[in-house]
């Protein structure tokens, strides 16, 4: 996947970077406006990566210009404002996400990843995959509804959905603690926490007649999904 990285702080640009060739993307740089803007009229790119503050053309003018060109092509800001204003001129201006600075690089895959399910190169939508298998469980993820085998199945909340999609997404693999807030709840405030963990008491419950599914608690790191 080629990604248009377009940031003017050089060190986390070149973090970005080299993070997103690490995971198997191709990216190219661009440390102002017209450069990324250059750089996207004369390549391809499956997806666009625009920090709003940046000198010559901010994020919002490149995206405006990008979608003149490309109007289905997905744009991710990156900001260090996290004023209301902000974020809804950055979806005025045609964007498909919307991420604060400072972010954990692991969460920026993840929304990319979502992004791109949903979207194909052609921009045309995707139907995402329906269901997984959690143990000997079904999970529904569009209709939220968990199965097990000759049992009546439970309709879980937006929150025990969220949760357990996230996890089984990666399972047998730690999921922080602020990621899997930032992800559902949208932030990782003390209460959202404590929230969290009761949630993850539910799904614990509704997960506990297959013995060999267990929801662990990393000590200073978050949550594993074992199954």
């Amino acid at each position: 996947m080629n990604v248009l990285l377009a940031e003017d702080d050089p060190n986390l640009g070149i973090l970005l970077q080299e993070y997103l060739t690490v995971k198997g993307y191709k990216a190219e740089l661009a440390t102002d406006g017209n450069e990324g803007l250059d750089k996207f009229m004369a390549g391809s790119y499956d997806i666009c990566i625009l920090d709003v503050m940046m000198p010559k053309k901010d994020g919002f003018a490149l995206a405006k210009e990008i979608r003149m060109k490309n109007a289905e092509v997905p744009i991710i800001f990156l900001t260090a404002k996290a004023m209301k204003e902000d974020t809804l001129q950055g979806f005025r201006a045609g964007a498909d996400d919307y991420m604060t600075k400072p972010f954990e690089m692991e969460e920026l895959i993840m929304r990319m990843q979502a992004i791109m399910r949903r979207v194909d190169k052609t921009g045309n939508e995707v139907a995402p995959s329906k269901e997984v298998t959690v143990g000997k469980y079904i999970f529904d993820t569009q209709t939220q509804v968990l199965a097990y085998p000759e049992e009546d199945s439970v309709k879980l909340t937006t929150k025990e959905a969220g949760l357990l999609e996230l996890f089984s997404q990666n399972k047998n693999k730690p999921v922080s603690r602020s990621f899997a807030l930032k992800l559902v709840w949208g932030n990782d405030t003390y209460f959202n926490a404590r929230s969290m963990d009761v949630y993850i008491t539910k799904l614990r419950k509704h997960l506990k007649k297959d013995s060999s599914i267990k929801i662990l608690n990393l000590h200073g790191e978050g949550f594993k999904l074992i199954c």
